[in-house]
């Protein structure tokens, strides 16, 4: 590469946000740069996937890959919610024309988006290093970066800086940006495990997420056989409970409902992991010459099993306006307001109903309320169909991005759905049934493995790497080997 080189657009980053960011600028004909720091496939969190993610993959061409990938088709999801009142679901059928989405292996998944901006023309530098982000005045101008394994530093300049560099967040370090979460300063610890139980047909690929009495867990079920099971809590409760991660882990996984009697006779497959405090808005998504996308701008809890899409709407929208703004440089400063007023106003109607679903108290029939409240103030549709929207994260493109959703008939609020066909195979029936759970889970990890990728170039931006410990057989969890703590965020 050039020593100094010029570019329309600089993506630091190559996860979703930064790959669909630069894919979508190419193919609009602009040159972009993406730096991202480490070699793909790479290991990640965040399997779950909701149908939100549908419309950018389709723009992007590669929607039909993921089913030639072998993804799981995941049609909704599987709760233990709320009251007492057994499992229930919701199906991405009862919201959109979009039948599924996919439960993912993140390394195959980005390394996919990595290389589909590549073959749009965007040009991609693995295994670098941002070392400086150039001023003029208080605009934004370029980076300076450095290739693994070399001593040299190179200059890249641009009329735009994209931050898509996740939890490293680098711009938004620079800019004292980061807004934490308070209420939601939550530990989550996860494994994985192989020969669990299985559901029957359109239930098969469910995430299942199930409230217990001072956390949650999440189960996530991926096409090599294995399923991802984690347990999420607030940092307060772990420090309380005078236990390790693995001894937690293994008390609660013990006394739930549900995921112990599909978890009942596995092995677990994979050496712990975990994270902290990670729910946080930035007070700016963009300013002169530089702009935000998914988890560097924000992260909303993984409740809802959001953060990819969050990323890739996010890219659409930034696409879309980067377009018009190096069109027409005048529009600049409306141009990237709008994008961060649409962005915000997303992210509020998440963070608002994730809040209200963190009370474990109510019934099923109040979440459906608040999604309505949230999303369809005029009712114009079925409450049970406002909840399963909210879920499938359709309320960005629909209700912010792409404008006011047109008026529905006012459908017959349908029944609820049945649920003892459902139940997992070999399940215990004297276990009882269960609490009532919430919607799509969070995005936890996925087993480092993937398929080759096209050997990158030189450069490459920090996304919050997060190299598996090695797998193998089950750990006794009565001598837990040593957990890593989190890598601060």
């Amino acid at each position: 590469m050039d020593t100094e080189a010029e570019f329309d657009v600089i993506v630091m980053g190559g996860g979703p946000g930064g790959s669909a960011t630069a894919g979508l600028l190419a193919k609009r004909g602009h040159r972009v740069l993406v730096l991202e720091r480490e070699r793909f496939p790479r290991y990640h969190i965040g399997e779950s996937l909701i149908t939100g993610t549908i419309p950018t993959l389709e723009e992007l061409g590669v929607r039909e890959r993921m089913d030639e990938l072998g993804f799981n088709r995941k049609y909704g999801g599987t709760l233990l919610w709320g009251r007492n009142q057994g499992t229930w679901d919701f199906r991405f059928t009862e919201s959109s024309d979009y039948e599924y989405s996919h439960q993912v292996r993140r390394a195959d998944f980005d390394a996919m988006l990595l290389a589909r901006a590549r073959e749009l023309g965007a040009r991609v530098v693995e295994e670098a290093s941002v070392k400086d982000v150039l001023m003029d005045g208080d605009r934004v101008t370029g980076v300076v970066y450095t290739l693994r394994g070399e001593g040299a530093e190179h200059t890249a300049r641009c009329r735009t800086l994209v931050d898509a560099t996740g939890q490293q967040h680098l711009l938004a370090r620079r800019f004292d940006l980061i807004e934490w979460h308070e209420d939601l300063r939550n530990i989550a610890v996860w494994t994985y495990w192989a020969d669990c139980k299985k559901y029957r047909g359109t239930r098969a690929g469910d995430t299942v997420t199930e409230n217990r009495p001072n956390g949650w867990f999440w189960y996530i079920p991926l096409a090599d056989g294995t399923v991802s099971v984690g347990y999420v809590t607030p940092i307060e409760e772990f420090r309380a409970s005078g236990l390790s991660l693995e001894e937690l882990y293994a008390r609660e996984l013990g006394e739930a409902v549900e995921v112990r009697a599909l978890t009942e006779g596995a092995t677990r497959a994979a050496a712990f992991r975990s994270i902290k405090d990670w729910s946080y808005t930035c007070r700016s998504f963009q300013g002169p010459g530089w702009a935000l996308v998914g988890d560097a701008a924000a992260f909303i809890d993984p409740l809802l099993s959001t953060g990819v899409t969050l990323a890739m709407r996010g890219a659409q929208g930034l696409a879309e306006s980067l377009d018009a703004v190096l069109r027409d440089p005048s529009t600049e400063a409306a141009t990237m307001a709008a994008y961060e007023r649409d962005y915000r106003e997303f992210l509020g109607s998440l963070l608002e109903f994730v809040r209200f679903f963190y009370d474990r108290t109510r019934n099923k029939e109040d979440y459906w309320d608040k999604a309505q409240e949230t999303i369809d103030p005029h009712r114009l549709r079925p409450r049970r169909i406002d909840f399963a929207t909210m879920l499938s994260g359709l309320t960005a493109i629909n209700d912010v991005f792409d404008g006011p959703t047109a008026p529905s008939a006012d459908l017959a609020e349908p029944a609820d759905l049945p649920k003892a066909a459902d139940l997992p195979e070999g399940a215990d029936l004297r276990e009882p049934a269960g609490l009532a759970e919430p919607a799509d889970l969070p995005e936890p990890v996925d087993l480092p493995k993937a398929a080759d990728l096209p050997k990158g170039a030189d450069l490459a931006e920090p996304a919050e790497p997060t190299e598996p410990a090695g797998l193998g057989g089950p750990v006794d969890l009565r001598e837990p080997a040593e957990f890593p703590e989190p890598a601060g965020l």
